[in-house]
């Protein structure tokens, strides 16, 4: 069912390509479909933001519907379970330890006659998209929401598509336990702008963070700069490395974890063993018969599942850092050993009983994660994301004459006089 390739004679290039060059985003057609649906808002505010609820959901909005009420809210308690609810709880401590980890701190120093430093300050208002549709991602609210509480956010603000019942009822439980403070009824590119922009009902908001459709991905990237975002996160990929040592049936179940997200979502092993190799190809076919999703996983699996050989462990890990996959399983004998081979992940998993799905849904680190090889240079969504910094300077007078030659001809050098005056004004 899935591909397995020899590189133990070296790279294909072909195959690395394929695997390496997954994007959604460079569709002109989608391209310009966010281009008049970012123009209409932005014009025309929460009109246009209905008649694309309509259009788009099924849904009949208004200024007095399209925010979720305390009543609503209540009512999707009674829609889910108390095991539910638990769970839910017990992810946000988690979470909430580990991003409370990350919190960084203004700090001041002194010199003779001078001061400076950093205060750090959470931003005012966020706005946190969580993906509708067939599937509900209460996750989402909470690796979104809960790092933004932790930095001290005033006002976290999420958007999430409704369909003709309303909001799915895991999404507003989650979201009420995360302590999100305001909901919206609006989805898709729409809801992107809205944030942005602001319109008559939905506020509007310094960042925007969270993952979506192509159309969701795409106006972000087009918002950039009127707001600040997360990052543009492309479709989901897992890179496992494993041994002989490796159990087949949770390697494939790891892989087909991953497949079911998208049928672009990338799922690849890479192993020093021919005989794992062919256990997990077997493995996946046994598998996917009996999960729910293996429409989606088939053509994953197709489009981009691969099971590629290599002659040691340091192609292995070679192949892993050119790549530079979201997640990063290390399903080895000694993967605590071989951790400082990791050089470009988004999250790394060690041993075979730290699979993906425990950093999706419980143990604590985030689980929005640079995809598409940005690893190479994005970072985990973080407690950083949610705060800015602003330098604080003071001299004295003396201080200022003991610099201020230098500061004279560094100016000059530019051509900058009225920067060289500004000095020269206060010792002439």
């Amino acid at each position: 069912m899935i591909r397995i390739y020899d590189f133990k004679e070296g790279i294909d290039k072909d195959i690395y390509m394929k695997i390496s060059s997954r994007t959604k985003l460079d569709n002109k057609e989608v391209n310009g479909v966010v281009e008049g649906i970012i123009k209409n808002i932005r014009e025309n505010g929460d009109t246009a933001l209905f008649d694309y609820t309509y259009k788009f959901d099924g849904v009949d909005i208004n200024s007095s519907s399209i925010k979720v009420t305390k009543e609503e809210i209540d009512d999707a308690y009674k829609k889910t379970d108390e095991n539910f609810v638990s769970a839910v709880r017990k992810a946000i401590k988690n979470i909430t330890e580990f991003h409370e980890k990350q919190k960084q701190n203004t700090w001041i120093d002194f010199k003779d006659g001078i001061i400076y430093g950093q205060k750090i300050r959470p931003l005012e208002k966020v706005g946190i998209y969580v993906p509708g549709g067939t599937a509900a991602y209460p996750s989402s609210v909470l690796m979104n929401g809960i790092p933004a509480k932790v930095a001290g956010v005033e006002k976290i603000i999420m958007v999430t598509p409704p369909n003709k019942n309303g909001i799915n009822p895991y999404v507003l439980v989650a979201a009420n336990e995360a302590g999100i403070d305001e909901i919206y009824k609006a989805g898709g590119a729409q809801a992107v702008a809205a944030l942005a922009f602001g319109t008559e009902s939905v506020p509007k908001v310094d960042k925007i963070v969270g993952p979506g459709n192509i159309y969701v991905a795409v106006a972000k990237r087009a918002l950039y700069g009127y707001v600040d975002i997360d990052m543009v996160a492309g479709p989901s990929e897992v890179l496992i490395i494993a041994d002989d040592s490796a159990n087949p049936r949770y390697v494939a179940a790891d892989l087909l974890a991953q497949s079911e997200h998208d049928v672009m979502a990338s799922a690849v092993l890479v192993t020093t063993s021919y005989e794992l190799a062919e256990k997990v190809d077997k493995e996946i076919e046994r598998q996917t018969w009996y999960l729910e999703r293996k429409e989606i996983i088939k053509k994953s699996i197709e489009n981009y599942g691969e099971i590629i050989v290599v002659k040691d462990i340091e192609e292995a890990f070679n192949i892993a850092n050119a790549l530079a996959p979201e997640h990063l399983e290390l399903d080895i004998r000694n993967p605590f050993e071989m951790l400082g081979k990791v050089k470009n992940a988004g999250a790394v998993f060690l041993g075979e009983n730290s699979p993906e799905p425990l950093g999706d849904y419980m143990a604590g680190p985030n689980h929005v994660l640079p995809t598409s090889g940005t690893a190479r240079f994005f970072s985990p969504l973080a407690v950083e994301d949610f705060i800015k910094k602003m330098s604080v300077l003071y001299y004295d007078e003396g201080s200022l004459k003991e610099v201020s030659s230098d500061i004279i001809r560094l100016a000059e050098s530019e051509g900058l006089t009225a920067h060289a005056n500004s000095i020269k004004i206060r010792f002439t």
